[in-house]
């Protein structure tokens, strides 16, 4: 069966009529939930040579786009708790990649800094993507249309929790 067009996605009605609706290897979240399992796994053994496990190479990842980050810019970026990244975080401190410090104008907030050799690290880090589309068997093209497509997916999530988080009758933007 052809994937449909955003244009013409099916409703969940015409989802039901079909006679395998339910069929595990139907479901979306099941595709993301073993192909995020499986890049994970794949990068581990790319990123081992770093020193650094997949959630840290996301944090070096921010960080290598805009140093220094308060602990919640970082979370907002990276789109997980604040709770979670410290314990990362930690680990990049203790690594020598990364400073934790009070701000001097508000010491509520953790700023979190590449250190020379975190920033250092981003040139060893320049072949990871290269070397994971090669791992992965996809060119560049693919990992773009994937990208585009998960992008969509990330902002079609993110509209759905805006609507269940609004008032009724209460409209984007108000």
């Amino acid at each position: 069966m052809p994937i449909p067009s955003a244009a013409h996605a099916p409703s969940a009605i015409e989802l039901a009529d079909e006679p395998d609706a339910l069929a595990l290897e139907r479901q979306v979240c099941f595709a993301l939930t073993v192909a995020s399992r499986g890049v994970v796994q794949a990068y581990r053994p790319v990123l081992e040579p770093l020193g650094l496990s997949h959630p840290q190479y996301l944090v070096m990842l921010a960080l290598w786009g805009s140093s220094p980050l308060s602990l919640t810019e970082l979370s907002r970026s990276l789109r997980a708790d604040p709770a979670t990244l410290s314990p990362l975080v930690k680990r990049l401190e203790a690594a020598g990649l990364v400073t934790r410090g009070r701000r001097a104008a508000d010491e509520r907030t953790l700023d979190i800094a590449l250190t020379a050799d975190g920033a250092a690290l981003r040139e060893r880090a320049l072949a990871v993507p290269g070397t994971m589309a090669e791992r992965l068997g996809l060119d560049l093209a693919q990992l773009e249309q994937l990208h585009v497509l998960m992008t969509t997916l990330i902002g079609a999530v993110d509209r759905a929790q805006e609507a269940q988080h609004r008032e009724p009758g209460e409209h984007p933007g108000e």
